[in-house]
């Protein structure tokens, strides 16, 4: 039994029944690489239950403290049933990416069911008129709550279900699963009142350690050498939020993205892809004559995960603000400002130290907050005060090499984020396979045209991408560029990321025996990786994988 901290905790406490609290990723896969071609339900239902043991957030539910006294726990479910978290559907023809976008709001808006494991898995077949899909490819809509993972540990659930090669095979647990023992209410309190008794010490002791950090910020802001991100405007995603999604994306090759940010010394893929979506919310928002005069202003989940914890489950993060530059239409012009904005944020974060507000999170009562998130969400306060930001940027970098579920390729992959009263739009980003996508979740009142608004994302990058072509611009910030990186952790925290993914990856069993397979239509619609080169994969080509943190696409820079 593991009790949740105070940041995994506010998620549920936060929850409320417009703004479930839950991420999550819609993962499109090739069945072309499956053994015949064809994957039947079934399958999947049985490499699932195979890999169980190898992630905790499977069979971890929450157990509530009486009377919310004290966080809830982590506890192993008596009655877990997998065919609960793993559902099957189907598109109606002609099975295009508008119907699927559609299903997958659908299903993102509804929340889940707290008195069971906080995930779901739903397969939605008949993708057979997706432009750059192989017919017959299917998707799976991935659910799980914020107060369970964070990128970084929802990189277990992914390394589970996931294997380097399509005819790999789970290792079996080493020992039969049993539930734990069900505490009881006299035990709960029990734990409850030693927290309490150890709260003034742990207290006392981060505001030590915090003193010198807000000096530095003062002293900072003062002399003018630290800069706020600016003020945060109004826009229609800062209100009260409804029940309905919407859901789209774009992806683009990593390659161009790269070639934009090369365009700007010092500049940072993370800058490139701030700057389209700052493009795209220019223009969507002049189209419907609301574009405020002050750049919206984001915020950028940092992991302050240490090295010694990339295991540990839950959310170990801090924010950064930053400014996407709404307020220039030029793309070239754009660019150079955010990287300018970035810049200085990360100068602000290192000042007072990213996980500042880790530190002070663990102190917030457990009734104070769920009667806060109650009354912001029933007296409306989401519409009367100043938003807090805009919209959030988060991104979860992948492996660069193919990955296979029950054999099948995964070909793309797309990010699902939480809104919330006072911040109706996430733009999530993925990266894979030298693919970047670029991703948005939001309220169906808000934006009742997400189809227009990725439309808006795809023009924003071809104009960037004409734009900075054959451009070099120097900065003037450019050299203190890797001294701001120093927020965000270093390259050695990647690594390590990395090499529990494919530690994770490699405790599968051995290779089934190679069988014949059935020819299918659909396999000459894509390449499929060979053996051999799934074999030679190198842990650095795995970097970060799962991370929630816009500043850690620089990993694969």
């Amino acid at each position: 039994m593991e009790q949740l901290s105070a940041m995994d905790a506010s998620f549920l406490y936060f929850e409320t029944v417009n703004a479930p609290m839950h991420i999550g990723s819609v993962a499109i896969y090739d069945q072309s690489t499956v053994e015949g071609g064809i994957l039947g339900f079934k399958e999947i239902l049985k490499n699932y239950e195979a890999r169980l043991h190898m992630a905790r957030s499977f069979r971890q539910r929450i157990v509530r403290v009486p009377m919310s006294l004290d966080h809830p726990y982590w506890l192993e479910d008596p009655d877990f049933d997998l065919e609960y978290h793993v559902r099957h559907i189907a598109l109606p023809k002609p099975g295009d990416w508008r119907q699927l976008c559609i299903q997958v709001a659908r299903l993102h808006a509804r929340a889940m069911d707290t008195s069971r494991p906080l995930w779901e898995f739903t397969v939605i077949e008949g993708l057979d008129n997706v432009e750059g899909l192989p017919k017959g490819s299917f998707a799976v809509v991935a659910k799980v709550h914020h107060a369970a993972i964070d990128g970084v540990s929802g990189a277990e659930m992914t390394a589970a279900i996931h294997d380097l090669e399509p005819d790999a095979v789970p290792t079996p647990p080493e020992k039969p699963w049993l539930p734990e023992r069900q505490p009881t209410a006299v035990e709960l309190l029990s734990r409850t009142s030693v927290n309490n008794v150890r709260q003034p010490f742990k207290l006392a002791r981060v505001v030590a350690e915090s003193v010198p950090a807000l000096a530095r910020l003062g002293i900072g802001l003062s002399a003018g050498k630290l800069k706020r991100a600016g003020t945060v405007p109004r826009t229609r995603f800062n209100g009260k939020v409804s029940p309905h999604r919407v859901f789209d994306g774009r992806s683009f090759k990593l390659s161009d993205i790269r070639a934009i940010k090369n365009a700007v010394e010092g500049a940072t893929v993370n800058d490139a892809i701030i700057a389209i979506i700052g493009g795209a919310l220019h223009k969507y928002l002049s189209a419907k004559n609301e574009l405020p005069k002050d750049s919206l202003i984001a915020m950028a989940p940092i992991s302050v995960r240490p090295k010694n914890q990339q295991k540990a489950a839950g959310n170990q993060v801090s924010a950064m603000a930053l400014a996407v530059r709404s307020d220039i239409a030029d793309p070239l012009e754009r660019l150079v400002a955010v990287f300018e904005a970035t810049t200085a944020s990360k100068e602000m974060t290192n000042a007072v130290g990213a996980s500042t507000l880790t530190d002070y999170s663990q102190f917030i009562p457990s009734t104070v907050a769920g009667l806060a998130a109650r009354l912001y969400t029933n007296l409306g306060l989401a519409n009367r005060i100043t938003p807090f930001f805009n919209t959030v940027i988060t991104n979860v970098p992948g492996p660069q090499v193919p990955l296979y579920m029950t054999g099948a390729r995964l070909v793309t992959q797309f990010g699902l984020g939480p809104i919330l009263d006072g911040m109706g739009i996430i733009h999530p980003i993925f990266s894979y396979c030298g693919e970047i996508t670029v991703s948005f979740t939001s309220c169906r009142e808000m934006m009742p045209d997400p189809d227009f608004y990725a439309q808006c994302i795809q023009e924003s990058f071809d104009e960037m991408v004409a734009a900075t072509k054959g451009q070099h611009v120097k900065t003037g910030t450019a050299a203190r560029a890797g001294i701001a990186r120093d927020a965000v952790p270093p390259a050695e925290v990647a690594a390590a990321e990395a090499a529990a993914l494919k530690e994770k990856l490699a405790q599968k069993a051995p290779k089934k025996a190679a069988t014949p397979k059935r020819k299918s239509a659909s396999k000459s619609n894509t390449r499929t990786p060979t053996k051999a080169a799934a074999k030679k994969t190198k842990p650095a080509d795995l970097s970060a994988m799962g991370e929630s943190n816009v500043t850690r696409i620089e990993a694969a820079e």
